[in-house]
């Protein structure tokens, strides 16, 4: 995002609990619980493909036995919770298969902590995080307006079954951008999966409201364009009519394209994997600076090696705010999170726990921390000390 410019228009879309990418992630997510819930020390890397009346998991696991037997249940009970009855997708007839085998003894002895050597990373790559003071949960309001969207209508879907929403749905926002703050909604774009019979007339008025409440007052303006089930028709939706996979929206999951993102997927995996892990690290400190008033906008990027305990790299951009320096910045951050080592972040953050399933929609960033240790990562408790720092 380019906010050198006086003014611009920047666009995030987000996808809803029941969009098929989004059902896959929450089960990839619920294997991971369920594994953590048995063993805090678990590693998990599940994979899941849903398509019309299928349910299909793989990967590498390593655990207590009896996990994997007492998987279909709580597979099933998550997508009955997300609301799929349909002829093409039902949580109770679907067919569902499990492929899930063991870890890799390769991936375990680099990962494992042995003798002098401590945990290593579960795979190189590079992680982001990002803050921006555009909004309260210090996350990009195109990106947040779209969460929010579809979260208050699934939630009315939810409490009143006589709508006539159904569980897929993809929300949109362009916001006008002037002088690097959101001022106004250019245009708002909602597909909903509705019931037969409803006209895109219909679900506009049923859903108008909830969109409404959701942004600032004085966004919504005559110019607005809106566009409400733009195609005409969505009946057929969900795994019945796109087949969805485990990590295909990892936009969705981070900054909605405001940011920098790792090539890597969250959903699925334990917190030895770095691509989950350090990001949510990435996050918590880069949000900590912005709360802190150090800067209005923070990027942060570490870089790992497989097997290797210590980050490779560690970088901050302030972008262009001169509040506070960089540098310094680089070299006191990784300590507050026990030097950024895959072991340090998941003591630090408390991430051997199930907290995983509900990250998997609405996105893993911007949401309030929760007091059995969910969402850790969006606690602002480096305030103070970052604040005596400088």
């Amino acid at each position: 995002m380019n906010l050198e410019r006086p003014t611009f228009l920047f666009t995030s879309e987000s996808v809803s609990e029941g969009h098929p990418d989004k059902v896959a992630d929450q089960i990839s997510d619920t294997v991971v619980d369920a594994f953590l819930a048995a063993d805090p020390y678990a590693r998990v890397a599940c994979e899941t493909l849903v398509t019309t009346n299928r349910i299909i998991l793989a990967g590498e696991v390593r655990g207590p036995d009896g996990v994997v037997e007492g998987l279909e249940e709580k597979v099933r009970a998550a997508i009955k919770d997300i609301g799929y009855e349909q002829d093409g997708f039902h949580w109770k007839t679907a067919d569902y298969a499990c492929y899930l085998h063991s870890q890799s003894a390769d991936i375990a002895m680099g990962v494992d902590a042995a003798g002098n050597k401590d945990e290593g990373a579960g795979d190189q790559g590079i992680m982001f995080g990002y803050a921006t003071s555009e909004t309260p949960e210090l996350m990009p309001a195109t990106l947040q307006y779209s969460h929010n969207i579809l979260k208050v209508l699934a939630d009315a879907r939810h409490a009143d079954r006589t709508l006539g929403l159904e569980p897929d749905a993809k929300s949109q926002v362009t916001l006008v951008y002037e002088n690097g703050k959101p001022v106004r909604a250019a245009s708002i774009v909602l597909s909903t999966q509705h019931r037969e019979g409803l006209t895109p007339a219909d679900v506009a008025h049923i859903v108008r409201p909830y969109i409404l409440g959701v942004l600032p007052e004085d966004f919504v303006t005559p110019e607005t364009a809106w566009h409400i089930n733009p195609t005409g028709n969505f009946v057929i939706g969900g795994p019945d009519g796109d087949t969805g996979l485990t990590g295909r929206k990892i936009i969705v999951d981070t900054y909605g394209g405001a940011a920098p993102h790792g090539g890597g997927a969250f959903s699925g995996k334990d917190p030895t994997k770095v691509d989950r892990s350090a990001a949510y690290a990435c996050r918590y400190l880069a949000k900590n600076v912005v709360a802190a008033g150090l800067a209005d906008r923070c990027t942060i990027q570490i870089g790992y090696a497989i097997g290797v305990s210590r980050p490779l790299s560690f970088y901050v951009s302030l972008h262009g705010d001169d509040r506070v320096d960089a540098a310094v910045l680089e070299r006191i951050l990784p300590d507050m999170i026990g030097g950024a080592t895959p072991r340090g972040i998941r003591e630090h953050l408390g991430l051997n726990r199930p907290i995983y399933a509900r990250t998997a929609a609405y996105g893993h960033f911007g949401r309030d921390p929760e007091a059995d240790g969910g969402f850790s990562w969006e606690k602002t408790d480096l305030v103070d000390e970052l604040r005596r720092a400088f």
